[in-house]
Formats: structure tokens, sequence, C-alpha cells
């Protein structure tokens, strides 16, 4: 299926600012690349930075969507983690090149687009802190961790992800996504907790995955 002009425009865009970082290319270069006209860029965007904007708006929107189809769908806090983590983590595969153009240039960012950006942010926060709360008030998580705390470490945890992780290296997304998984709920979980996690095959021990080199 052709590309539209937007969508060639971004992914163009993605790839430059990859190669010469955001102040080393011009609206020109873009559109020179893209096969397009000035007209067709300003025709979709404002300008770099609400393209910028836009990289950045369609991992979080993905992320904050599938989060909370997660949250209707299941029903206790454990599985709800569960699946959160799972499009959380899918997206820096599926985004890579997005994520990766958007945390090294984010700083260019004026002011209006930086505070959408921050609310955004915190909606994503609250679902994943609320899980957190409903799970120690149900008894399925540790009740003496904070869930501010555990809500920030698991964010910052895995929003590390893209500095390391390679498409091409010898573990899969699927594979690093269950190691994530099993780190983060044997560190929080209760007893009860556990037992639902082993059901669920969400740790390691009980998913019938051999670990036999976890360098990446």
């Amino acid at each position: 299926m052709k590309k539209s002009v937007k969508e060639r425009i971004l992914e163009t865009s993605i790839h430059l600012f990859q190669e010469h970082g955001y102040h080393g290319v011009t609206v020109e270069k873009i559109v020179t690349e893209a096969g397009t006209s000035k007209g067709g860029f300003y025709h979709n965007y404002k300008s770099k930075d609400e393209l910028l904007y836009e990289i950045h708006d369609v991992f979080i929107s993905y992320v904050i969507e599938k989060a909370e189809i997660s949250y209707v769908e299941n029903k206790t806090p454990v599985s709800k983690l569960s699946a959160i983590l799972h499009s959380f983590i899918k997206v820096f595969d599926m985004y890579k090149p997005y994520i990766t153009v958007f945390y090294e240039e984010s700083a260019y960012l004026n002011d209006e687009f930086k505070q959408i950006i921050n609310e955004k942010r915190d909606r994503y926060r609250k679902l994943l802190q609320k899980v957190i709360e409903e799970g120690q008030e149900s008894g399925d998580f540790r009740k003496e961790l904070p869930p501010n705390i555990v809500t920030m470490a698991i964010i910052g945890m895995i929003n590390w992800t893209y500095k390391w992780f390679k498409q091409d290296g010898p573990l899969t997304m699927e594979e690093i996504t269950a190691v994530f998984k099993d780190l983060i709920l044997h560190s929080i979980v209760t007893e009860k907790g556990f037992e639902e996690a082993k059901h669920l095959n969400q740790l390691l021990s009980f998913a019938g995955v051999i670990q036999t080199d976890l360098s990446v």
C-alpha cells in the first residue's frame, strides 16, 4: 500500500534525525528525501518541533491505549500488570527508531509540546500506579513498598531498554519481556500474588523457558 505524504515525512525524518541529529536536518532535507515539497510538509506539520512531538506521540499513544485495554480486559492486579508490562516492553521493538530519536533529541522541544508529553506520561504512570495500589489492597503485592516508587522503578528500568536492545541480538523481545516480568513480579508479589503469577506462567521458573545465554 502506498504511503501517505505524512507517513513518508515522518519515516524520513526519523532516519535523518538518527543519522544527523535534530539540528543537523533541515525541512528542505526532509522533503527532498521524502519526495515531497515544503508545501506538503507544512500541510501536515507546522514545524520540525511538531514533527518531533509526533514521533513521540506515535509510541506513547500506543502504550497508553494498550495499557487501558489491558486494565479493562484483565480482572486481577497480577494479570493486569503482566499485560501492561507486555505491551510496554514490546513498544521498544515495534518503535525502536522512534523512541531512540525522541530520547536523544527531546531537549529541543518547546515548552508547549513538553507539557502535552508530560500529561500523557502522567496518564500512563497513574494507571500503572493504580494497578500497583489495587494489588496491595488485594494482598497480591507487598504493602511495605511505596507504590509511587515501585511505579517509577518499573518505568525507569524498562525505558532504558532503548539504549541496549538490539533487534538482531541473541534474545528476542519476547524473551527479554519474560525476564523483565520475572524480575518485577518476583520483587513485588506476596505469596498470594506469587501463586497467581505462577499459575499464569508469568515467571521464568514456571513458564518452560530455558535460559542458556542472557547476554545482550
